[in-house]
């Protein structure tokens, strides 16, 4: 018997199966560093906090030394450079803490609690806050014990590999992993990064209390038969005759494994005594899981759709359930913006498409929605609930292949990066790479907006590259029912209605600014900088040249907006989940919930004038 080892009324308590080798000092020194570094940036760039300058030589990078003071005697000291929109370009191992004069572990949770003040985290939601960061700091020491991938391999990999592999997940947030709910099985079973395969529970519904909206060219039977097959269809309802049911007066609802054992069958128990939810089986189908965490992929039929189901876990600022009544709308808007993008020449020119989602499915007899009756808004009335979204793969030629976007921000364990690794093997030089994936992405989604009024949410999770010779030639976007927006009183079918919106010119701009320039563009200047790649300042040159190409081919288009104006409101997301870190904004009226620390100098506006 080994040291760890003993036993007790005949049962081993060996504690190597308990499934917390990665909480060792090693991997947690490292994620503590990891994401105290990242909250300077952040915090930094989001005005927070205002470190100041500490003398010392310039390193490689040109950084120089600041501090900041976060309470009565403690003091942090790091290495960094602004590069343009106040990006905080901190290095990792120059930063340290010292606790009157001495030298002290870095500790993101004793940051935050020194912070709270600067950071207006309210006393009440103080507690939340922590756990989210120490979940955090939990899911990076886990891909720090468990993952070594190399990011210039990853850069040749297939699409689920990546999505894998990623380790970051949304690069503004400090918070970004908190995933409250999920344990250390739960970790291993169904968390991206673990990438084990999952078979989805099926329950069969009571028929009168669901709702299935269905897109244009999906029904009912085709769907079912399409995604499950009629040898597993007819086991289902086998399942169902066998309880003295008929199948007839049922529709099937996929179900994230977790939530059905820790909501379904508990918070739910009384639908399922009386069977108006029926466990049926199991899919035959492995799915993994993405970035997103309650979306899955097909792994045996990458053809199939993706499946979104709810996942009753806190995390970055939500509970992540799905509303059977927001989603009945969710296939017609689909439908109906990928109608306006297969209409518009430039799109289709561009190679600009949108993976619909195709269907949508609801349970709403539970005693939660009676409360909606009355006009109640509750948690429990987002929980069984599932849609199904196209898979890209089957839009892929032969020589095409698939990387969610997030992974041009990846680096690896050895600091690495993926971008890096795409642009060595398209043979391009790195402003020749970037301006053709600027052109698949960003030119598209100023086009949306510019021509037909429509924003999407076009962060890395949210958009697919599509690849050929490891240069990005087109992208497809997702997530589209949730978060599309479309502006102006053009006429919308009565089922898209919901997605209007009416914002201000500059407000409207900010799905540029904020969630392109700000959100993703800001972070590939600093990877592309940093690897000796292209300049940042060359980086903002090149989206200028993007922007001037498209306002040279649609000048009409340009004259109501300028997105060369010298600076726009900076909207900060971080701020939003530090208010709240339950629910950062209301859904249904995202803009009167942001928040701004002034503007930012936009880094494009030098090149409005310049000759092409």
């Amino acid at each position: 018997m080994t040291a760890s080892t003993t036993e007790r009324d005949g049962l081993s308590t060996d504690v190597a199966p308990l499934g917390a080798g990665h909480l060792e000092p090693v991997a947690m020194a490292r994620a503590h560093r990891h994401v105290v570094t990242k909250a300077l940036s952040e915090f930094g760039h989001e005005r927070l906090v205002t470190p100041a300058a500490d003398g010392g030589p310039a390193d490689a990078l040109g950084r120089t030394w600041w501090s900041l003071p976060t309470a009565p005697g403690v003091r942090y000291r790091f290495a960094a450079r602004v590069l343009p929109l106040e990006h905080w370009d901190v290095d990792p191992a120059s930063v340290s803490r010292t606790v009157d004069g001495v030298d002290a572990p870095l500790d993101a949770l004793a940051l935050v609690d020194e912070l709270q003040a600067d950071l207006g985290i309210p006393d009440q939601l103080l507690g939340t806050y922590l756990e989210e960061v120490s979940a955090t700091l939990a899911g990076a020491a886990w891909k720090l014990h468990h993952r070594r991938a190399d990011a210039r391999e990853l850069a040749r990999a297939d699409l689920q590999t990546v999505e894998r592999s990623m380790t970051e997940g949304h690069p503004a947030f400090v918070a970004n992993n908190g995933r409250i709910g999920f344990g250390l099985a739960d970790q291993v079973a169904y968390s991206p990064e673990s990438g084990a395969p999952v078979r989805l529970v099926w329950l069969a519904a009571r028929r009168e209390h669901t709702h299935l909206a269905c897109g244009e060219g999906v029904d009912e039977q085709q769907l079912y038969a399409g995604q499950l097959g009629e040898e597993l269809l007819e086991r289902f309802a086998g399942r169902l005759r066998s309880l003295g049911l008929d199948p007839a007066d049922f529709r099937y609802l996929p179900v994230h494994p977790w939530q059905w054992e820790h909501r379904l069958a508990v918070t739910f128990a009384a639908d399922v005594g009386r069977r108006d939810l029926v466990p049926v089986g199991l899919s035959e189908d492995r799915y993994q899981a993405q970035q997103s965490i309650r979306t899955f992929f097909d792994l045996d039929r990458p053809d199939r759709h993706y499946v979104k189901t709810a996942l009753a876990i806190q995390n970055m600022g939500f509970l992540r359930g799905l509303s059977p009544a927001y989603m009945r709308a969710t296939p017609a808007i689909n439908d109906w913006v990928a109608e306006v993008v297969t209409g518009d020449p430039e799109l289709v020119a561009g190679g600009f498409g949108v993976l619909r989602e195709l269907a949508s499915v609801g349970y709403t007899g539970d005693a939660y929605h009676r409360m909606a009756a009355r006009g109640l808004r509750s948690p429990y009335q987002r929980m069984v609930a599932a849609l199904w979204r196209e898979s890209p793969v089957p839009r892929l030629a032969p020589d095409e292949r698939a990387m969610t976007m997030a992974a041009l921000l990846h680096r690896d364990a050895e600091g690495r990066s993926l971008v890096g690794g795409l642009v060595a093997d398209s043979g391009l030089d790195p402003r020749s790479w970037l301006r053709r994936y600027l052109d698949a992405y960003l030119r598209p989604v100023v086009h949306c907006l510019l021509a037909q009024d429509l924003a999407f949410m076009p962060h890395g999770e949210n958009v697919i590259l599509v690849l050929r010779d490891s240069v990005p030639t087109r992208v497809l976007m997702k997530d589209v029912g949730e978060e599309v927006a479309v502006f102006g009183d053009r006429p919308l079918p009565p089922g898209v209605e919901r997605v209007r919106v009416d914002y201000e010119d500059d407000v409207r701009l900010l799905s540029v600014f904020t969630d392109v320039f700000d959100g993703f563009l800001r972070y590939l200047a600093g990877v592309l900088d940093a690897d000796g790649l292209l300049p940042a300042e060359e980086v903002w040159d090149c989206v200028a040249d993007c922007l001037l190409a498209h306002r040279d081919a649609h000048p009409d288009l340009h004259r109501r907006f300028d997105l060369f104006t010298p600076e726009f409101r900076h909207s900060c997301l971080n701020r939003l989940q530090l208010r709240n870190t339950t629910q950062m904004v209301d859904l249904a009226d995202q803009a009167s919930s942001l928040l701004y620390a002034g503007t930012l100098a936009n880094p494009v506006a030098g090149h409005a004038t310049r000759h092409r």
